[in-house]
């Protein structure tokens, strides 16, 4: 699979080539995670509709959920207006973080909390 040449000239990718992926529920608008496509996994997710995303750790392409079984059925793929940020708005099946929770954002610690009012 190969990505349409005119998306991909418009994205800006980092020194890795992988542009930034922000996922959210379609349904919620949750933020669920974020994740780095390169063009592989972008035209991967485009041709398939399931979050397929690039792993740093591991260097290679992972479809989410193809082991746990918590697919990310993708609705929808926008290009910020810089072109080096993604927003994949998706329909979650289970959890999407790895620790088992909905969100890698579920977390109680907060670095700058809301003001109250």
């Amino acid at each position: 699979m190969s990505l349409d040449g005119e998306l991909s000239a418009r994205l800006k990718r980092n020194d890795a080539g992988l542009v930034c992926a922000v996922v959210v529920e379609h349904t919620t608008g949750d933020v669920l995670m974020v994740a780095w496509m390169n063009d592989e996994a972008l035209a991967q997710t485009l041709t398939t509709r399931r979050g397929t995303y690039f792993s740093r750790s591991r260097n290679e392409l992972w479809v989410k959920g193809e082991t746990s079984g918590h697919v990310q059925h993708v609705r929808e793929v926008r290009v910020d207006c810089d072109g080096d940020t993604l927003l994949v708005r998706v329909d979650q099946t289970g959890p999407a973080c790895h620790t088992g929770t909905h969100s890698c954002f579920d977390s109680d610690e907060r670095l700058l909390l809301a003001d109250e009012g």
